[in-house]
């Protein structure tokens, strides 16, 4: 019970983070994060800069949680969802412009420190105030502790908290670097090397600068979100037609909606009619239809009529918002894979710190030369640092869940992405997955003389009337469409699985499957025939509904389901990428099998009930499958939920995005390929980076110790390191789905 009590009043807050160097960062404040009381989970992503936070409120506050980043020496802010984009926009463009001043300014005082070093290398002729190590040294100061203040206050804090960063590893380089050089300058004889303090601090500020570059790039789909909402909207208050801003729309205002504009929330149209292009939600080009009691999204485009609309959903209880805020959930989580690079990176940067100082005393001891030693050590602090580490992962799931979410699919988290590479079992829901979902009427058999078609139809409108089921509902529109009157039903049990139970007119009905006949005992005139016209309807495809009045089956209804467009064409693509296709239906086998056939599954699952779909998953799973289970959403959620990715296909609905782990909007199968290749690339491209950033410490910190790399190479391709891997994410960015 308490249990059940503390998961209904947990909370989730959402930190922006600012003044992380590097993983190791990251590490800390996601431990400190963890150790506050009432905090249940916390998980910080570097590249993202952001905290994700579930906590519980009567234990402990977002205030403590800015506290205590703060007590580490960073700083933290909670994010809202208001102004959100806006906010992280005009952060990011700030950060950006102190970077590039400070890297034009380390550039300009490193600049003559560079030209002596080039001249004392080639033997070039260079001006003697060059040379003058007072010049020198006044260069130098500067770019050491005004431009690289913030490396040492990193490392303060880093320190006071008995760990080490990135801000370490530099600090101590650079300042052996420098204050050897300050000594040759004042106290000792010797040569000086500001050059390489200085050079060093510049071409880490200028990879700093490239890299909050491109992090901005990758949260690139959130910014295209936040742009499709409507800025104004057109209500109608006390007889008046008032233009307002989005934000001060309230639930149940009528809101006027005129060619070309955009549909400023979610709402029930009440009066008028028109077409909406939805494309920017669900990825359908063509524009849907609306009229008195249809639903409209916001940020969609009206393309023709005139309506007017009742707004249900506001501000962030809006599809599109519940969209923006998946999507930042998800670019702010981790994958497993991630684990391993957090792993190492913990214990890098004290490891780096040995090697270091163990560099320095081989070389001292091999050589007696104090100043190539110190030179070593400093090429070791610097190639070593992890940044390249830290940002593999978060950046390219960054831009894979940011690329999804742009074309319809919408991943909850880091982990789902990475899970989807490895489905290689899906099972496909029959009814509104790979059909239409929407069946029609196709036959209507009697089976008694005496009972004609057209009352066996009426008593069966007559009992389904009322009924949320695909197949009731059509009947009903099919009986409605014809002119045919019918009443209410006296009573009305739904029997999952099987049909209905209802009382029309004084007589006991039975509509359903002969599943339900034989557990009824029903009995028909004609056996064989009532047996052979199922049979028959079975074999074209079509779903056969008995009716039987009085205990007596006295007639058969053929209703049929169309296939969707791309149904046959995606499967036939699962299946070339290594998928074994399921179906999965509550219809007979004989039914199953038509459709299956038509559309190229071989594998069919029939007759099984709702309640009985998530043991035919486990099933699988058992079997060592990693299973991706696709389906509606609702009626398909316990199934979606044993899964191991759990995909709702063509909804887009509160329920759907939260039975699911992947939400497609589209309501074609092309989204579950487009999903597992998103996955594959996504992949690719994190193994890529790993492989990469793992090679360059591995490789750099021998290279380095043994002398063949210099402090100032060694900063460059340490801050070319984290820019490579950034825009190797960044490709992700030209991801085409299959349709497109």
């Amino acid at each position: 019970m308490e249990t059940r009590d503390l998961d209904s009043r947990l909370k989730k807050a959402y930190l922006r983070l600012m003044g992380m160097s590097c993983a190791s960062c990251a590490s800390r404040i996601e431990r400190s994060l963890k150790a506050l009381p009432g905090v249940t989970s916390a998980s910080v992503n570097f590249a993202a800069e952001k905290a994700t936070v579930e906590y519980d409120p009567l234990k402990v506050t977002v205030l403590d949680m800015t506290k205590a980043v703060a007590n580490l020496g960073y700083d933290a802010v909670e994010s809202t969802d208001e102004n959100g984009s806006d906010s992280e926009k005009a952060r990011r463009e700030r950060e950006v412009k102190v970077l590039r001043f400070l890297f034009a300014s380390a550039a300009i005082l490193s600049l003559p420190l560079v030209a002596f070093m080039f001249g004392d290398v080639f033997g070039l002729p260079v001006p003697g105030f060059l040379r003058n190590k007072l010049f020198q040294f006044a260069l130098a100061t500067p770019v050491q502790f005004i431009i690289g203040y913030q490396f040492y206050r990193g490392s303060y804090h880093a320190l006071k908290a008995r760990s080490a960063n990135m801000d370490v590893l530099i600090a101590m380089g650079t300042s052996a670097a420098y204050f050897y050089s300050v000594a040759a300058t004042f106290f000792i004889e010797g040569d000086t090397y500001y050059e390489t303090s200085s050079v060093i601090i510049t071409l880490i500020i200028l990879g700093r600068l490239l890299e909050a570059t491109a992090k901005g790039r990758t949260s690139e789909a959130i910014k295209k979100l936040m742009g499709l909402q409507a800025k104004t909207a057109r209500v109608i208050r006390d007889g008046r037609e008032l233009e307002i801003p989005v934000g001060d729309v309230e639930i149940g205002d009528l809101i006027l909606v005129r060619p070309g504009e955009k549909i400023p929330t979610d709402g029930i149209v009440k009066e008028g009619h028109s077409s909406v292009d939805e494309s920017m939600i669900t990825g359908e080009s063509i524009p849907v239809d609306k009229g008195p009691g249809d639903t409209v999204i916001g940020a969609t485009i009206n393309k023709y009529g005139v309506f007017r609309f009742e707004a249900t959903k506001v501000g962030k209880d809006t599809v599109l918002a519940q969209i923006i805020k998946l999507v930042e959930e998800a670019q702010g989580s981790k994958a497993p894979i991630q684990r391993l690079a957090d792993l190492i990176s913990a214990h890098f940067v004290p490891a780096v710190g040995v090697i270091a100082l163990l560099t320095f005393g081989a070389w001292y001891l091999a050589t007696g030369d104090f100043a190539s030693a110190l030179i070593n050590m400093t090429a070791v602090l610097v190639i070593a640092c992890p940044c390249a580490l830290g940002l593999a992962t978060p950046t390219a799931i960054m831009v894979g869940t940011g690329k999804g979410a742009e074309h319809g699919i919408l991943i909850k988290g880091g982990e789902y992405l990475e899970k989807a590479h490895k489905i290689d079992t899906i099972i496909l829901d029959k009814t509104g997955t790979i059909t239409k979902g929407t069946p029609e009427v196709t036959d209507t058999i009697s089976l008694k003389e005496g009972i004609l078609p057209e009352e066996i139809l009426r008593i069966a409108a007559a009992a389904e009337r009322g009924s949320e089921h695909p197949l009731g509902v059509a009947i009903v529109e099919h009986v409605t469409k014809f002119g045919l009157e019918f009443g209410e039903p006296e009573s009305f049990e739904a029997l999952p699985g099987r049909g209905i139970r209802a009382r029309v007119e004084g007589k006991p009905v039975l509509l359903g499957n002969m599943r339900l006949m034989m557990e009824n005992k029903i009995a028909s005139g004609d056996t064989r025939r009532l047996s052979d016209v199922v049979a028959s309807l079975e074999d074209q495809g079509r779903t056969a509904m008995i009716l039987a009045l009085d205990g007596e089956a006295v007639g058969v209804i053929g209703l049929a389901d169309t296939i969707k467009e791309h149904s046959a064409e995606a499967i036939a693509e699962l299946k070339q990428m290594g998928v074994n296709v399921v179906m999965i239906t509550g219809d007979n086998r004989r039914t199953a099998e038509a459709i299956a056939k038509k559309v190229g599954i071989d594998q069919v699952l029939a007759e099984v009930l709702p309640e009985h779909k998530a043991r035919e998953v486990e099933n699988l799973k058992a079997r060592g499958r990693i299973v991706g289970m696709v389906g509606d959403g609702i009626n398909d959620a316990p199934a979606l939920a044993t899964a191991d990715i759990g995909i709702a296909i063509g909804t887009g609905t509160d329920v759907a995005m939260e039975a699911a782990n992947i939400t497609l909007m589209r309501g074609d199968l092309l989204g579950v390929v487009d999903c597992i290749r998103l996955s594959r690339k996504t992949m690719s491209i994190i193994k890529q980076n790993l492989f990469w950033a793992f090679a360059y410490n591995t490789l750099g910190i021998p290279i380095a110790a043994l002398g063949y790399l210099s402090p100032i190479l060694a900063g460059a391709a340490m801050a070319l390191s984290s820019v490579s891997v950034v825009t190797n994410s960044l490709r992700l960015r030209g991801f085409k789905p299959r349709r497109d």
